[in-house]
């Protein structure tokens, strides 16, 4: 151990790979994940008085909660509409019962304000509380600095603790015992939901494609289909289909929508696999590829940025803007969600759209604008995160307590601004999401890391005081409300069975448990309510921690 006592930096990253590794070790459908196993690995070495100096921890977490907010940003504020307000009843709900049971449970067992706070972390399973807790904790006033270390090792050790125990609690819930409760077998509810809404098969896994692909191009020779027109043939396809190239002899024709097919014409058809084979049947039989007949199609991701498109469903925009092109995903706040008719639109989403060049490039200029790999841009970036650090240094007093939202408040709603402001004008400002993915996950395991490392010397006293308090807060504070977000969900917001069971893991910022609830589902239906919750209780819970140690006060 003195080798990492001397070297910060071995230490630091021993910790990260240790950490990883402990998180990929699996119980059933439970994995720890590297937060949690970065945690209690640089607990462990932490206890052997091995540490990393806090500035380190400040700056990975402006970093991280930065990068969260402006990833989640034009999703915020695209849901700040009905349809997201409604689910918003249950980030609310989230939001409001675990401070009120941290409350209980501080005043209940007379705990410190950093195992309450660390206990609210952990059993909301959002590490973003530990920081913004732990900033708050260090302004309090009258707080000594040996009495800042105790608390912030006392909110990491609870942390700890109750994260493991709500991280099984919700996962078990969501994923095995609601379907029982709604006594709905998941699979198949989620079938159905998936065909009335007139999708593909969900049941890929990410590393598989379908063997039969929903897109494709054929050519075909014309007999039966001489004299009909280009634009005859798109119409009959209902849009799903386009001519992309007709070859009469060795010349290729310069398509129009008037153009009429004579006997012996090659037509390339490009679209959905079933309508491209009734086109076949309307044209005449299937050739080989024909040299100089191939189009190459262009593939794009477009990220919507028109408040006119915003809100409408796939189906919707197909029918009035997207003729020629063809959607393959959509990704929403670094989630996936069903290619299907009835999907609806947000600010900040990325299409993945395939199609004739002309064609996707015209769709892109009515929608938004094409997803560049732009390098990313320090300047905002670093503007971002100095106007998120000003915010968090204003205190506002309510009553008897001290109110601020710290670092991590002011770096979140900062980034929240960014991130839309980027979303709206997609000329400045780049983050590309590789890039903003890379810095999140690093900057909080780093500050997970050196928050394990300066807790060690106190997790020992702390869990021989509360051996049983801890794990029974950690379930209870999960259980509460989630049943309480399954009530509400189905008696008054009507909303569908599977995708309320993806929103309750998305009040929870699980991402292991809508992982778990896909993967039982093998549909990634639950996802279209997990990525609305996802995104109001990522703003949410990282603004419970302040407040609640702001009601707490200094309890030692």
């Amino acid at each position: 151990m003195s080798l990492l006592r001397e070297n910060a930096v071995l230490a630091l990253f021993a910790c990260l790979a240790l950490g990883y590794l402990v998180g990929k070790l699996r119980v059933g459908p439970i994995t720890l994940g590297g937060i949690c196993g970065t945690l209690i690995v640089s607990m462990l070495i932490g206890a052997q008085h091995v540490s990393v100096n806090a500035d380190v921890k400040n700056v990975a977490f402006a970093l991280f909660i930065f990068s969260l907010g402006y990833m989640a940003g034009p999703q915020f504020f695209a849901n700040l509409n009905a349809k997201g307000l409604r689910f918003g009843v249950l980030c609310v709900m989230e939001a409001v019962l675990v401070i009120a049971l941290a409350i209980g449970f501080a005043t209940g067992f007379n705990l410190d304000t950093g195992t309450a706070a660390g206990i609210l972390a952990g059993a909301a399973t959002e590490s973003a509380v530990v920081g913004t807790a732990q900033d708050a904790i260090s302004k309090l006033p009258g707080i000594t600095h040996d009495q800042v270390t105790t608390l912030q090792g006392h909110v990491a050790t609870a942390y700890s603790v109750c994260y493991l125990f709500g991280l099984i609690s919700i996962v078990m819930l969501t994923s095995q015992i609601f379907p029982m409760v709604l006594r709905i077998k998941l699979p198949e509810a989620c079938r159905e939901i998936w065909e009335r809404m007139r999708g593909n098969d969900p049941s890929l896994e990410a590393d598989e494609t379908a063997a039969l692909p929903a897109l494709v191009g054929r050519t075909y020779l014309a007999s039966q289909g001489e004299g009909s027109t280009v634009a005859q043939l798109e119409r009959d396809g209902d849009g799903l289909v386009t001519i992309e190239g007709v070859m009469r002899g060795d010349r290729r024709l310069a398509l129009d929508p008037d153009l009429r097919l004579q006997r012996g014409d090659r037509v390339l058809v490009v679209g959905r696999r079933a309508e491209v084979m009734d086109a076949g049947h309307e044209l005449g039989p299937e050739t080989p590829g024909v040299p100089g007949l191939d189009a190459p199609l262009a593939v794009k991701q477009i990220v919507v940025t028109r408040k006119d498109v915003a809100g409408k469903t796939l189906a919707a925009l197909k029918a009035d803007i997207a003729d020629g092109v063809f959607f393959t995903d959509i990704e929403r706040v670094d989630h996936h969600l069903p290619v299907v008719g009835e999907t609806e639109l947000h600010i900040g989403d990325s299409i993945t759209v395939v199609g004739a060049r002309s064609r996707v490039e015209r769709f892109a200029g009515k929608v938004g604008a094409v997803v560049r790999q732009d390098a990313a841009d320090y300047i905002y970036i670093a503007l971002g995160i100095c106007l998120g650090v000003l915010l968090g240094m204003v205190d506002v007093k309510i009553s008897s307590a001290n109110l601020t939202l710290g670092t991590g408040g002011g770096c979140l709603i900062s980034g929240l601004l960014f991130g839309w402001l980027r979303a709206q004008r997609p000329t400045f400002g780049a983050y590309p999401p590789v890039a903003a993915q890379t810095a999140k996950d690093l900057g909080l395991s780093v500050f997970i890391a050196v928050t394990g490392l300066s807790a060690g010397p106190q997790a020992g006293p702390l869990l021989k005081e509360y051996p049983v308090l801890l794990p029974a807060a950690g379930i209870i504070m999960v259980v509460v409300p989630a049943f309480l977000g399954l009530f509400i969900g189905r008696k008054f917001l009507k909303i569908e069975k599977p995708i309320l069971i993806g929103a309750i893991a998305g009040q929870q910022c699980s991402t292991p448990a809508i992982t778990a609830v896909t993967n039982t589902a093998q549909s990634s239906v639950p996802m279209i309510g997990y990525t609305i919750t996802y995104t109001l209780s990522n703003f949410l819970l990282p603004l419970t921690g302040p407040l609640l140690v702001g009601v707490l006060g200094l309890r030692t």
